[in-house]
């Protein structure tokens, strides 16, 4: 059977969405460059995100459903967490995720069989250090993902990198940058990346390595009343290598993609909206996986 990747980001710096699982939910967490750390204080967060992986790719183009046995999977992703900085250096984050998600397949038989589930994620917990230059304009974060997720729902139906946990314990290690493109400070830059390294794994399963980066732009300069609207606009490029281990599908998993994601944010001091759309520029996958055309974002945060 032909198995689900298609997966794309994993951020760790922005609150956003960071399960463990192979279908890409990773991707919701970076590029979302106002909740990145910025001075003493905390912020608690709820996000919700969405993705309909329903095109089967081979390499870098579609490809017929017919080389594919795994037909659609969709999932609600649900996020809540807090971030909170002591002092302008040093901070704490955890992330508390939930999916709900269908999935669709044939059998060995060739008949369609389905399944819709939820479950709790993979917990992430993270340190951040701000305080290599006065404006906190850089930062480093580093943390673990826990093996919280549920790896093993219905087996008969849905195989591991389907399944909203991974039952791996990670090692996450990023970092970024932002900076003023004009004198006016209207126009800002932001950068980010992260690495998501496998450490501990269970029942023979290892998702791949994977290398995230994020880099944008926004436009400060809008208002209206009290509400400050910023525009955003960014590039996102992720490399997940394959699977691994006697549970896993090494020739169907792994990719390297490319998205553009136009973005709005909404800032009622202290609450904070954000959405964006993310559309896949260009897309390689090995083997035969399902993608989605668009993903969808939205998050709310309140600042203390």
């Amino acid at each position: 059977m032909v198995k689900i990747g298609g997966g794309l980001l994993a951020g760790m710096l922005a609150p956003g969405l960071a399960f463990g699982c192979a279908c890409g939910c990773g991707v919701f967490d970076v590029g979302t460059s106002s909740m990145l750390p910025s001075g003493e204080g905390g912020m608690a967060y709820f996000s919700y995100a969405y993705q309909d992986q329903n095109r089967n790719w081979s390499g870098a183009a579609q490809s017929s459903s017919a080389n594919n046995g795994d037909k659609e999977l969709w999932t609600d992703f649900f996020a809540t967490g807090g971030q909170y900085m002591f002092n302008r250096s040093w901070g704490v984050e955890a992330q508390i995720p939930f999916a709900v998600r269908y999935f669709k397949k044939l059998d060995d038989a060739g008949n369609p069989v389905s399944t819709t589930w939820g479950s709790l994620g993979d917990i992430r917990l993270e340190g951040h250090y701000t305080g290599f230059s006065p404006d906190l304009s850089s930062g480093v974060s580093f943390g673990i993902k826990l093996p919280t997720g549920n790896d093993n729902y219905n087996p008969a139906v849905v195989d591991r990198d389907s399944q909203i946990g991974t039952g791996s314990t990670d090692l996450l290690l990023g970092g970024f940058h932002r900076g003023n493109l004009t004198g006016d400070g209207k126009w800002d830059w932001f950068a980010q990346t992260e690495l998501d390294v496998p450490m501990l794994i269970q029942a023979q399963y290892r998702p791949g390595v994977e290398s995230d980066s994020a880099l944008g732009i926004d436009y400060q300069g809008y208002s209206l009343g009290r509400v400050r609207i910023s525009p955003v606009a960014q590039a996102i490029f992720s490399f997940r290598s394959h699977d691994s281990g006697d549970a896993a599908n090494y020739n169907n998993s792994g990719y390297e993609r490319l998205l553009l994601s136009p973005g709005i944010e909404f800032h009622i001091h202290p609450v904070k909206i954000y959405v964006d759309a993310e559309l896949p520029v260009f897309q390689k996958v090995n083997g035969n996986q399902l993608v989605a055309p668009v993903l969808i974002k939205a998050s709310l945060s309140y600042m203390f």
